[in-house]
């Protein structure tokens, strides 16, 4: 399943992925009616399942009232398809409204407390970004050749912020903030770090007077958190002193930033606080986290998992928020950790053996794919049915994975797939 994410004005309301019925589905979550005994309506049980497609359903987006949640419709999960919006308290037999666009590959979903949705459509000719407002009208608001993306909107829907590639390189965007007035586009702001420098536009401040963003930037050779105000100019730059890379998003009252931090193939969380500027560690497991997120009153939820045990939502207060639908996974093996000399420094492996058997095993090499992936201490079925079959399995972040810093994901650049053959090679050998 996949960390259930909150309507950020009805945060007892909630949406999230999940494989339980046999394909990847859309699942809302009402912890108020979890919470109420007296609440017999089956039609508003506290998990629901939402769609029920043949290849299943991957994205999903739930708006800031509650009311209503937007799900990606593709073909047999080729994910080329249009956007769909069907409400909370509804089944999957009821009818969602499509968005009325020709099909197109997703290029992010912002959604204002309005009803208001700005989303971005990718073909191989161009990009285009689209204001759909709530009585189902649509104008594009921008096209171009190159690729971008839309990221977020203000709380009040006054503003949008979209990473770009109008520089030409996808791989490094620029960011764009465009004010939304009466419907009609105009560009605030632009910011971009030059070449082969990264911005990725992460979510506006939840405060409605507030009109900072939250973005990631690489100058230090890192994924790293930087606060701009597209208004003023002003930048703040917390310069976190932690070895790996950093992702993060806004407290619900602004005055902290959440940090995960990617090191070594598992995952810790900080809190950053944005008036002392002092960064705290927030309690979690030893393993991997692929979702976070801080709800009012404070308290962090995230869904953790290790190699050895199965995903499960969890918080700081040590207590277990929800569990997947269905039935529960048996756990696996830990994994182990391997540094290898390579050919542009030193690799890193996990490798998971079977808990029965003794050495020499088969050994299969599971390859993630990419770019900008990586490997982790994380549960995977797949790893699980290699090792219950007496085989040891190793997974490798060659050079082109995230997660070991700048350098060592681009270096695949002009050279693809021949470097991660090289890695390959010297893990294997």
């Amino acid at each position: 399943m996949t960390l259930p994410r909150w309507a950020r004005r009805r945060p007892a309301r909630s949406v999230f992925t999940c494989n339980a019925s046999g394909t990847v589905e859309v699942y809302v979550w009402d912890r108020d009616a979890d919470h109420d005994p007296s609440n017999r309506d089956p039609s508003s049980r506290a998990v629901r399942q939402l769609t029920r497609r043949p290849a299943g359903t991957y994205l999903a987006a739930i708006e800031p009232l509650g009311e209503w949640v937007w799900w990606f419709d593709d073909e047999a999960g080729n994910e080329f398809g249009m956007w769909r919006r069907q409400r909370f308290d509804s089944s999957p037999d009821d009818p969602a409204d499509r968005v009325p666009l020709d099909p197109a590959y997703p290029a992010g979903l912002a959604l204002a407390a309005d009803g208001t949705a700005v989303l971005g459509r990718c073909t191989d000719a161009a990009t285009s970004i689209h204001l759909v407002r709530p009585d189902g009208t649509v104008r594009e608001l921008f096209g171009h050749v190159e690729d971008g993306e839309v990221a977020a909107v203000r709380a009040d829907g006054t503003l949008l912020a979209l990473a770009h590639a109008e520089h030409g390189d996808a791989r490094h965007k620029a960011v764009r903030v465009v004010a939304l007035e009466n419907g009609e586009p105009r560009i605030v702001a632009d910011l971009w770090d030059g070449p082969e420098l990264g911005l990725v536009p992460v979510d506006f401040s939840p405060l409605e007077d507030d009109p900072r963003v939250l973005l990631l930037h690489e100058r230090r050779g890192r994924l790293e958190p930087l606060l701009w105000n597209p208004l003023s100019g002003e930048q703040f730059d917390p310069e976190l002193d932690l070895p790996g890379e950093v992702y993060a998003e806004w407290y619900p009252d602004a005055t902290a930033l959440l940090i995960g931090h990617d090191f070594r193939a598992r995952t810790e969380l900080f809190r950053y606080d944005l008036t002392t500027r002092s960064l705290t560690r927030v309690a979690s497991p030893r393993g991997t986290i692929t979702g976070a997120t801080a709800r009012p009153g404070g308290v962090v939820e995230f869904l953790w998992s290790s190699s050895a045990t199965p995903p499960v939502v969890l918080n700081d207060r040590g207590g277990t928020v929800i569990e997947p639908p269905g039935p529960k996974a048996p756990p696996s093996v830990p994994a182990e950790d391997a540094w290898v000399d390579g050919p542009g420094g030193r690799i890193h492996a996990l490798i998971c053996r079977p808990r029965d058997a003794g050495p020499p095993f088969p050994t299969v090499f599971l390859v993630h794919g990419g770019p900008a992936s990586h490997d982790a201490d994380a549960f995977s079925p797949l790893v699980a049915a290699w090792v219950d079959a007496g085989f040891a399995v190793v997974r490798v972040n060659y050079r082109g994975s995230s997660g070991y810093g700048r350098a060592w994901r681009d270096a695949i650049e002009h050279r693809p797939g021949l470097t991660e053959l090289e890695d390959l090679q010297a893990v294997r050998d």
